[in-house]
């Protein structure tokens, strides 16, 4: 009971105040679909800024998104520690998006800080992307298919900006739609209950690896309930078969879906320092 009290002490300051958002910026400048709110992203800027930021992505099974645990919580951390960060309320299935709607957002948010840095009043020398769960997916996505224009789809043409971030992180990520792997939620949300087979292999991130793809940070617990760590074992097969620079990191005891700041874990809870010790590493050798 404790526990669950103390969480929800959490999330209620968060959602009330506890390093509220900078800026909400929205995504498009044209109306979507009347079933769906905009798309947004929330800017949270750090008191002491590295040149860092990161797009955040939630995780919830492509379905919802878990904004308070693995959204408004890392930005907490991740600020402190001087990163710039951005939220990302992308489209998902509960409001009927499926595919390209999620690729479609992040590419813009990509574009976004890429292209308006100076207005949104933040440093930006790097932008990598950290993603939960689906939200791992997302951002695996992102890297994978940064060299298709999603945003031709929605006539924002980018020319010359690249969408490629600098730096990925999926953490405990969905990875794989195939059967043996896959988290099925996700795929039902991602590809609806229609999808095919040939779609499975596109969509399956470990078959997509190519070599000129940025560095990634890979995180799972073997005991997590919700998504298989086999999909996190798979990617990280894959990219070190490209020779791609990846730290992955597998603990025995950690679960799901603790973001950042909501895990009980002894080997977890001091994973974002992990990541930002390796994060300096890359960037200052590139």
């Amino acid at each position: 009971m404790k526990k669950v009290l103390f969480f929800l002490l959490i999330s209620v300051s968060i959602c009330f105040g506890l390093n509220a958002q900078d800026k909400v910026i929205k995504l498009w400048d044209y109306p979507l679909d009347v079933k769906e709110r905009h798309p947004e992203m929330w800017l949270y800027k750090a008191p002491q800024e590295n040149g860092i930021t990161v797009i955040v992505c939630p995780g919830g099974s492509y379905h919802h998104l878990g904004l308070v645990n693995e959204g408004k919580e890392v930005a907490s951390y991740l600020i402190d520690l001087g990163y710039n960060v951005c939220v990302l309320r992308y489209r998902v299935g509960v409001r009927l998006n499926h595919h390209p709607a999620m690729i479609e957002d992040l590419q813009r948010a990509v574009y976004i800080v890429r292209t308006q840095s100076k207005e949104l009043g933040i440093k930006s020398d790097y932008i990598g992307c950290m993603g939960f769960s689906a939200g791992g997916h997302l951002v695996t996505m992102g890297a994978v298919f940064s060299d298709k224009n999603f945003l031709l789809n929605r006539k924002e043409v980018t020319s010359d900006i690249s969408l490629r971030p600098d730096f990925v992180c999926p953490i405990y990520p969905v990875v794989s739609m195939q059967d043996s792997l896959v988290h099925k939620k996700s795929r039902k949300n991602l590809l609806t209950n229609h999808s095919t087979q040939e779609e499975w292999e596109i969509f399956s991130m470990e078959k997509q690896i190519k070599e000129d793809l940025p560095p990634f940070f890979v995180l799972a617990c073997k005991d997590d309930d919700v998504v298989d760590y086999r999909n996190s074992v798979a990617l990280v097969e894959a990219l070190q078969s490209k020779n791609i620079p990846c730290q992955f990191h597998l603990f025995e005891k950690g679960g799901h879906g603790f973001g950042m700041l909501r895990t009980w874990s002894e080997e977890t809870k001091d994973w974002g320092l992990l990541f930002d010790k390796w994060v300096k590493l890359v960037l200052n050798g590139k």
